[in-house]
């Protein structure tokens, strides 16, 4: 890296120089030098256009038909170049004592003006400015190229701070990572028996599930230097500059080992290449190649630890996961009831807490939060705490944060007129009363017509009873059924419906897909499944890859149409038969705008 810095100098020197002669070059004006003598003839004879009066010389121009004729007397051939003439019309003579001169120069109307000499400073800065502005940008150009720029942010122990007391919800992930940190701590212990500690560590998992947190916790619990780079930061618009930059990150770990690199975001960096080159992949396929070189000229005795982290693993390159590279996969999942309570405590330490906070019964209302949510939701109770000037946060601020960063901001100035509002409660009535009515649907905690978020004109919250990773085909049908109760409630009452249920119907559409292509469960379709890299943790739409007839297609869409239609049917019949529970919930929260759990059975008590 020395040698190239060095050449890269040499480089820069060269063209500086060479950019300065040519600039030199340019700004000399070929001039002809006369005789003053010769120059008050031309004077007098009106053969002079302009003139430049120095201390010791005199610059101008002749006339045009002057500078044609002197350039025929002194070569016949040259009158016929315009080019030649042109040059000639510039000359220069050296000055005398000639007191008159001003007085004839306005005597003979000859256009004139004093001029200034160049000293040698204004000489140094003519060369240097631009010097300067070019070494400047060749500076920041071969940086750009990764030339003696820091590609990498160094971490030690005592800067970072951070271990396992500060990580929590991801005890299985933790307890994959501790042969890690002993290996850091003691690797004779490992090399005794001569065994190889895994080359590479891929943490794959969500967004925001603490995956990066997690490989600072292992550097600071080994006590050892941490190299974390985005992946994104290796791919650069010039050719080579990524493969550069690992090279550069590799060589600075090999001499702070034993260490980790930690690599965050490496689909960036890592994609699959495709089998037929397209324009820019290039640059791409020479980094990956570079890290996939890096990674197996590294000697895992030397004690460099390489960790990754991804919320996509289906589209990384099968050659950067095969063994000898990121021999070990370690899942950071979502984290369960015992580790939202675990989080909630670690970033709640540092506020001052009232009495009634109960972090279990936060855990509970928030299954599906990772960690950076819960810290948000956190954060957000403790803002609240502080625009309704409390001297503690309480359990009220914690609820009202949860329902902030889930469903959006409260918009108690955002005004409906009176039909919106009865659509809108019958819409989320619709939603609440199909849901108790079916024995597998999420009960219902909280029900609101207050608008939130962008364009949520009202919500309703269901929270399971316990966490669940697996549902089953009725508890699916449920869902969308409760999904399409809104809808269904707007036709039951009104006998239209509204564009309210626009959510709701991309949701239960997607589910039903899910249901027909990718879960098999559709006896006409068959237990087949249609789909290919979708992503494991991702919660966003995609398209799948279509490999499947045109016939197949219309199957699937098929069964879609019939699983939606059926629920719809279902949910219809449900707020059918139970019209006067609708429309009691309905009225109330016309009347209240918010009901929870409690006061929803109350209100369905005294119904029945």
């Amino acid at each position: 890296m020395k040698l190239k810095a060095t050449l890269a100098a040499f480089g820069l020197a060269a063209v500086v120089l060479g950019v300065i002669f040519v600039y030199s070059y340019m700004a000399e004006r070929p001039t002809r030098e006369i005789s003053y003598g010769e120059f008050k003839t031309l004077l007098r004879g009106k053969r002079v256009e302009r003139a430049v009066l120095f201390k010791d010389r005199i610059t101008g121009e002749l006339t045009v038909e002057d500078a044609g004729s002197l350039v025929a007397m002194k070569d016949a051939q040259l009158s016929k170049s315009p080019e030649k003439a042109q040059k000639e019309r510039l000359f220069t003579t050296r000055r005398v004592e000639d007191p008159r001169l001003v007085d004839e120069l306005d005597r003979l109307g000859v256009s004139y003006r004093s001029g200034f000499e160049h000293t040698w400073v204004m000489t140094l800065i003519s060369w240097v400015a631009p010097a300067g502005i070019l070494m400047l940008g060749a500076f920041l150009f071969f940086r750009k190229m990764g030339y003696g720029s820091g590609t990498s942010r160094l971490f030690v122990e005592k800067k970072s701070n951070v271990t396992f007391p500060d990580v929590a919800g991801v005890a299985v992930a933790e307890e994959e990572l501790r042969e890690i940190i002993e290996f850091l701590r003691n690797p004779s212990r490992f090399q005794n028996l001569g065994c190889k500690i895994p080359k590479g560590v891929l943490l794959v998992g969500p967004p925001g599930s603490g995956k990066t947190l997690l490989a600072q916790a292992v550097a600071g619990e080994a006590n050892v230097p941490f190299f974390s780079i985005s992946g994104s930061a290796f791919v650069e618009m010039f050719a080579g500059v990524g493969a550069a930059r690992v090279r550069n990150l590799f060589a600075r770990a090999a001499k702070k080992s034993p260490c980790i690199i930690f690599i965050d975001e490496i689909d960036a960096v890592g994609k699959a290449r495709e089998g037929i080159a397209v324009s820019g992949a290039e640059e791409h396929e020479q980094t990956l190649t570079q890290l996939l070189t890096q990674m197996d000229g590294f000697d895992t005795k030397k004690g460099v630890i390489i960790l990754a982290a991804t919320n996509r693993p289906e589209i990384l390159d099968p050659a950067l996961l095969r063994p000898g590279r990121f021999d070990r996969h370690i899942v950071v999942d979502r984290p369960d009831l015992k580790g939202r309570e675990q989080i909630f405590k670690i970033h709640a330490r540092n506020l001052k807490l009232a009495r009634d906070v109960d972090f279990k019964g936060l855990a509970a209302t928030t299954p599906g939060m990772v960690g950076a949510e819960i810290a948000n939701v956190v954060n957000e109770a403790a803002l609240l705490a502080v625009r309704r000037n409390k001297e503690t946060v309480q359990m009220s601020d914690f609820k009202d944060g949860i329902e902030r960063v889930s469903a959006g901001l409260e918009k108690t100035n955002k005004l409906i007129n009176a039909r919106e509002k009865e659509i809108v409660a019958y819409h989320e009535a619709g939603h609440a009363i199909v849901s108790l009515s079916l024995p597998q649907a999420d009960p219902v905690h909280k029900i609101s017509i207050i608008p939130r978020g962008i364009s949520a004109l009202g919500y309703t919250v269901h929270l399971p009873t316990e966490d669940r990773y697996l549902l089953t085909q009725s508890e699916l049908l449920d869902k969308i059924t409760v999904l399409l109760g809104g809808r269904a409630s707007e036709e039951v009452i009104f006998g239209e419906v509204s564009t309210a249920s626009q959510s709701d119907l991309e949701e239960a559409t997607e589910i039903a897909r899910s249901m027909v292509q990718t879960y098999g469960m559709s006896d006409k379709v068959g237990p087949l499944t249609f789909e290919k890299g979708r992503p494991l943790f991702l919660d966003t739409k995609y398209s799948p890859l279509k490999e499947y007839s045109e016939h197949t297609a219309m199957r699937i869409d098929e069964e879609v149409y019939r699983i939606v239609n059926q629920t719809y049917q279902t949910a219809k019949q449900i707020l059918a038969s139970r019209r006067l529970d609708l429309e009691k919930v309905a009225r109330a929260l016309v009347e209240k705008e918010v009901i929870d759990r409690n006061e929803l059975d109350r209100i369905l008590v005294e119904t029945n």
